[in-house]
């Protein structure tokens, strides 16, 4: 019987990384090492991870017209990603994040412009099959309007019976408020180190912890902590932790935090244990940040 595929929900955009020696100072001139173009967006970037695993999957967005979104179309088609749930909006401008890379530390600096692209709303998803898929995970965004998608899909799992209902995941990564309702949703909801921050916790097992009264009853909650690794906190109520997987020499971070989730919520959806999974989301984030881009990690 065929997979049924995993659904990420969220931004794609164009990346333009430009690699510098070191970060430049203020007010100087510096040379780039390199430069190139990448596709980007959280959800984007977990759907090319979760291709190069093995795993088919879908990714549903809005896009803007013209080269940018030439480019990044192509580039998920070479991933073989499905591109059936793209919103066109004929009028509005494609995003793009301008990073600069340093080739000494690892480290990268994003600046993101996304000035009239809306995001998908409940009425775009209401065109979703949800019997084509296992997993839906959504970036968190239009917290409100993807708060209406998850009840859809909550609505259409009472109806099934167990093996056929869908798993649900979201993330939330930038500390904003509005964001903060969808850790009432979610199986597993995945909290950035900045959010875990925003609410004052110190490390991963403190925002776990912390964090589970937020999350629905038999949710589990996760957090990653760059080079301290990640721990989870699920439905037992047991703290999980993985060390960090760090590679001998860090080559590039940008995506990272997009690698760790896709291998998680991945593993989990093969019925994975969470100790199991959170481990294999450490190890493949720690191979892709020895390599630029993502073409290394398996």
């Amino acid at each position: 019987m065929e997979e049924k595929r995993i659904l990420c929900i969220g931004l794609v955009c164009l990346d333009i990384i430009s690699v510098v020696d070191v970060y430049p100072a203020e007010d100087t001139d510096t040379r780039c090492l390199s430069q190139r173009w990448q596709r980007g967006g959280n959800a984007s970037n977990s759907c090319t991870v979760l291709s190069l695993l093995g795993a088919p999957c879908a990714f549903m967005g809005s896009l803007a017209p013209g080269h940018a979104a030439d480019f990044v179309l192509a580039d998920l088609r070479c991933y073989a990603v499905e591109l059936t749930h793209l919103v066109l909006h004929p009028e509005s401008s494609f995003p793009t994040s301008i990073v600069i890379s340093s080739a000494t530390r690892g480290t990268r600096t994003i600046l993101h412009t996304n000035r009239n692209l809306p995001d998908v709303t409940a009425q775009d998803f209401e065109q979703v099959d949800l019997t084509q898929y296992k997993w839906i995970h959504w970036e968190g965004r239009n917290a409100a309007e993807q708060v209406k998608m998850i009840q859809r899909v909550e609505e259409y799992n009472r109806t099934c019976p167990a093996h056929q209902r869908v798993s649900t995941s979201v993330e939330v990564e930038k500390p904003r408020e509005e964001l903060y309702q969808l850790f009432g949703y979610g199986d597993v909801v995945f909290v950035s180190k900045d959010v875990a921050k925003d609410f004052g916790f110190h490390s991963a097992p403190e925002a776990v912890k912390g964090l589970h009264s937020r999350v629905r009853p038999g949710a589990t909650v996760i957090c990653a902590w760059a080079e301290a690794g990640a721990d989870a906190l699920g439905p037992d109520g047991e703290l999980v932790h993985s060390d960090a997987f760090s590679p001998e020499t860090i080559v590039d971070t940008l995506g990272a935090g997009d690698t760790f989730n896709a291998a998680v919520l991945l593993a989990l959806s093969r019925g994975q244990r969470l100790q199991e999974a959170l481990t294999f989301g450490c190890q493949v984030a720690g191979r892709k940040c020895g390599v630029h881009g993502y073409d290394g990690i398996v």
